[in-house]
């Protein structure tokens, strides 16, 4: 089974780290813990969001509502969990990028694995705004329900992940990059106080062609937003301050507008809605934008491009275009400089077991 490098470019530091704690605790006893007897891959893919993200957020997705349209591509995280050690050894180890560890290491006390050394590959930079953290919890919670024989529809592998990632390691997000990795296609997500509900929109191939020719999706190499910007965005919803207020509205209604388009194959109307949810999503914080990703959008829409947004919750990472029908080599020229382009295809299938 393949197992994927992250591209030229986009190395992450890996280690090889381990944890006993617990089971010394347990007197490494296997029979309170799931020791690993068998190989098994999954992979998970990363995802494009075309608009409203941010409403997937709590309290916002709670006390309003959000939605969120997004398609998944097939740039993978794949998780590879083998045997390791003996009876006498029975602790579990991670090699993955440090926060791609975190997220294994939680993962295997939630499922109390034991005898184990997981393996995490990304064919996608770090940092890129695609949902990679989400596509390798969901690839990992996968591979583990499949060792210890647990039986979790696509839902249950979403939201266990972002449990593991927002309960367990305390990192601030919503629910859509989780969602996109476990189901897979392009869908339209909408999230409440009470759950989320899950629209899968049908894609011809003829349309899946078109998004794939004329979406053009380009790594700008910086890091992408911190979390005291996600707390800043956070405290002035929470103080209903009216720009933000706005801007949220303005993205859960186009993200609306873009299942309808996407739904009816109308790639047009899809990209000028992509420009309009960039004018709001900009609009929710300064750091959001960055003189890169306003240079590569006006490089880009002065070459054809008719929609452009940062992807994820920018400050950097990846910046999508659209381009007008038959100006894609243009766009693509446009912004070749700028940064390095990532080739895609539409992901139909969401997590996958491989072995």
């Amino acid at each position: 089974m393949p197992i994927f490098a992250r591209p030229g470019g986009a190395q992450s530091v890996r280690r090889d780290v381990s944890w006993s704690e617990e089971l010394a605790r347990d007197g490494g006893r296997n029979d309170h813990w799931c020791p690993v007897s068998e190989t098994i891959i999954t992979r998970a893919p990363t995802r494009i969001d075309f608009g409203g993200g941010w409403t997937d957020v709590p309290p916002y997705s709670d006390e309003v509502g959000g939605f969120v349209c997004n398609v998944a591509i097939n740039r993978y995280a794949t998780v590879t969990i083998t045997p390791r050690g003996t009876s006498d050894d029975p602790a579990v180890s991670a090699s993955s990028s440090a926060g791609d560890q975190s997220i294994a290491l939680a993962a295997a006390r939630r499922f109390r694995l034991s005898n184990a050394h997981i393996d995490v590959q990304s064919d996608f930079p770090a940092g890129a705004g695609l949902g990679g953290s989400s596509a390798v919890g969901v690839a990992i919670v996968s591979a583990m329900a499949a060792l210890t024989a647990d039986v979790m529809d696509r839902t249950a592998l979403a939201e266990l992940s972002r449990a593991i990632e927002i309960g367990d390691l305390g990192v601030p997000g919503g629910r859509q990059d989780h969602y996109a990795a476990a189901y897979g296609g392009a869908l339209g997500l909408r999230f409440s106080r009470e759950g989320v509900d899950v629209r899968g929109i049908p894609l011809t191939p003829h349309v899946r062609a078109e998004l794939e020719r004329r979406c053009v999706v380009i790594y700008t190499g910086q890091s992408r937003i911190s979390g005291e910007t996600i707390d800043a965005v956070l405290g002035a919803y929470t103080r209903r301050e009216p720009r933000v207020m706005t801007a949220l509205a303005g993205m859960r209604e186009t993200a609306e507008g873009m299942a309808d388009a996407l739904t009816s194959g109308d790639v047009d109307g899809l990209a000028a809605l992509v420009a309009e949810q960039w004018v709001h999503q900009r609009s929710l914080h300064p750091a959001i934008p960055t003189p890169l990703i306003d240079q590569i959008i006006e490089q880009g829409t002065s070459a054809g491009a008719a929609g452009a947004k940062a992807l994820g919750a920018s400050g950097g990472g990846c910046v999508l275009l659209i381009a007008r029908e038959g100006r894609s080599e243009e766009v693509r020229t446009a912004v070749a400089p700028l940064g390095e382009l990532l080739s895609f295809a539409v992901d139909e299938y969401g997590v996958r077991r491989c072995r």
